[in-house]
């Protein structure tokens, strides 16, 4: 008979929400770690983890009272923080069209006057390919505004893609660089001003 199967981490936080949203009551972690097995099937071992997971992304609250500290979360503190972890998606959306433009613009200038080469080439579909995606983020943002936490978690992980990519052809672009200095004998800075490639192009944190 095959092992069951155990709960992953994303899993346990999403029941211990639960617990929280049904009980709408106080909570100090001994009680937690009796309860959430018996009712939610996370082991007694692993409830403080979660818990203190869920305090780090300001998804429960705690506060101390005396010598004892009580843990607790309502259904309408986690409209207020789906609604703060939308606020920051937007800004990293925004972040990311600003450094789609900024490719954009550095391709084009690198582009004016010279041949065609495949590396080049390369590049220029997989930004739009980026371009693309980005758009068909920004649509399932749009489906946010009834803060469907399913919606969140796609909309974060295309976000992750999206910075993969452009730190994919980032490195393109660093490693062409580094191949015309080698090849060709050219100065850095010469590259840099002939192909419109800024010196402080970087990877995305």
């Amino acid at each position: 008979m095959s092992k069951r199967k155990g709960l992953s981490a994303e899993e346990k936080r999403n029941r211990m929400l639960q617990l929280f949203y049904e009980k709408k009551e106080f909570f100090q972690m001994k009680e937690l770690e009796k309860i959430a097995p018996k009712e939610k099937g996370i082991v007694a071992q692993s409830v403080k983890d979660v818990v203190q997971s869920l305090v780090d992304d300001d998804m429960v609250d705690t506060e101390k009272i005396g010598t004892s500290i009580y843990f607790w979360a309502f259904p309408s503190k986690a409209k207020h923080t789906r609604k703060r972890q939308f606020s920051d998606l937007q800004e990293k959306v925004e972040l990311t069209e600003k450094q789609l433009k900024k490719q954009r613009e550095n391709l084009n200038k690198a582009q004016a006057g010279r041949e065609a080469n495949p590396e080049r080439d390369d590049i220029i579909v997989e930004l739009k390919k980026q371009k693309e995606l980005n758009q068909q983020l920004l649509l399932e943002l749009q489906k946010y505004k009834d803060n469907d936490p399913e919606t969140f978690e796609k909309a974060k992980k295309e976000i992750e893609l999206l910075k993969e990519g452009i730190n994919r052809w980032t490195d393109n672009i660093l490693s062409l660089k580094s191949w015309c200095k080698n090849k060709f004998n050219i100065e850095e800075s010469i590259l840099e001003k002939q192909f419109g490639i800024p010196s402080d192009l970087d990877y995305i944190d």
